[in-house]
């Protein structure tokens, strides 16, 4: 990806949402705020429907367009109608299920503690074919992990590998996986690359023209600020002739002439456009996603990634320096990381305190994970390091 050498430096945006003082999030990762334009994008769509005779045949499909044109800027492809607008995560990672055939024996890696919509399909699939997970177990290395972590993704792909299916960072700590070296030995085996993108996407610069994976899913009501019920896919060349889940009216060439659907069609409109899910055309979630996309791209994954790191970086190596256990900052993302406590300390007792100063956070597996965005500021994670100085001793 080419990256802009004049980028804006961002400033807090935090009065573009609707966050009380007293409120501090460091969830975005779990579920995003609405921006208030999001909001009064989503109470048109409702009015909207509310006079359905100023609804047109074209409102079904030009404003998805646009928004397939959005996320393709987003993610750096010149083609669009490989992007679909799906419901979730796991519509996508099914939809690349359905169009695999393994050979007995063949090999589909996954990650440790991967989240379970990339995990769910693929038990289907292995077990459909008697075909084996080779699951990459994190080294637990106290420096450097995911530097190592990545090293032995790349050794096990083999002439039995028929995918690799990982997240581009992993999603409770942040441990970014090379995927263009991945990308470079499963091209070598003539395997698949299928990625979530759901933790980066919005807030990480990422390439489909400098990765090319097979296919990119990803949550649209994360980094990308969408109504919840909303996801995006890439699918590249090898899905041009698969087989959709369903079988919707819209993604039928000549859908557009609604006087003549009962013409009915065989063929598929090109590329990734058969995969979209039935009545994508929904007129509020697309408002809404439109509005959160270009917001989005004003700001750039670049700039937000930057500004992630300016607020938080300090507070991660303090806390480092008290004992927790943090990838390296050159090995994982600024939005979203992951603290594991020294051992004396009580993640419970934690989650108490945080609540009682009303500081939203995650916890996942043994790692406290926070997310944060424009609306947050260093002083956000003062109350976490304030905690953990009182009380390790």
């Amino acid at each position: 990806m080419i990256h802009n050498q004049n980028q804006i430096k961002l400033s807090n945006q935090k009065e573009l949402f609707d966050i009380p003082e007293d409120i501090t999030y460091l969830n975005i990762a779990s579920l995003s705020p609405s921006f208030k334009t999001v909001e009064q994008a989503g109470l048109q769509g409702v009015l909207d429907k509310s006079k359905p005779y100023r609804i047109t045949a074209s409102d079904f499909f030009e404003p998805v367009s646009e928004l397939k044109a959005l996320f393709a800027q987003l993610v750096d492809t010149n083609e669009p109608e490989r992007v679909v607008t799906i419901p979730s995560v796991s519509y996508g990672m099914a939809t690349v299920a359905n169009n695999i055939i393994l050979n007995k024996g063949d090999e589909i890696i996954v990650v440790d503690e991967q989240f379970p919509s990339n995990i769910y399909a693929w038990q289907k699939l292995v077990e459909k074919y008697d075909a084996k997970i080779i699951t990459i177990h994190s080294p637990e290395l106290s420096q450097l992990n995911a530097e190592t972590w990545n090293q032995e993704i790349l050794n096990a792909i083999n002439e039995r590998t028929a995918l690799v299916a990982l997240g581009n960072i992993h999603w409770s700590n942040g441990s970014i996986f090379n995927l263009k070296s991945i990308r470079e030995k499963t091209r070598a085996y003539n395997a698949l690359l299928v990625v979530d993108g759901s933790q980066t996407i919005g807030a990480f610069p990422f390439s489909i023209n400098e990765i090319q994976p097979d296919a990119l899913v990803c949550a649209g009501y994360k980094w990308l600020f969408g109504p919840y019920g909303c996801a995006y896919a890439y699918y590249g060349p090898y899905f041009d002739n698969g087989e959709p889940i369903e079988n919707n009216w819209a993604n039928r060439m000549g859908s557009e002439n609604l006087a003549g659907l009962t013409n009915y069609q065989h063929e598929y409109k090109p590329l990734a456009n058969r995969y979209a899910v039935g009545e994508s055309g929904n007129f509020i979630s697309v408002k809404m996603q439109t509005v959160a996309l270009k917001q989005v791209l004003e700001w750039s994954p670049e700039a937000i990634q930057d500004y992630c790191k300016s607020i938080s970086l300090d507070a991660a190596n303090e806390l480092e320096a008290l004992g927790c256990k943090i990838e390296h900052s050159d090995y994982r993302t600024h939005h979203l990381f992951g603290i594991k406590l020294p051992e004396s300390l009580s993640m419970d007792s934690l989650k108490h305190e945080l609540l009682s100063k009303n500081v939203f956070v995650s916890y996942r597996g043994d790692y406290l994970r926070l997310s944060c965005h424009l609306y947050n500021t260093s002083a956000d994670f003062e109350p976490i390091v304030d905690w953990i100085k009182r009380n390790n001793s």
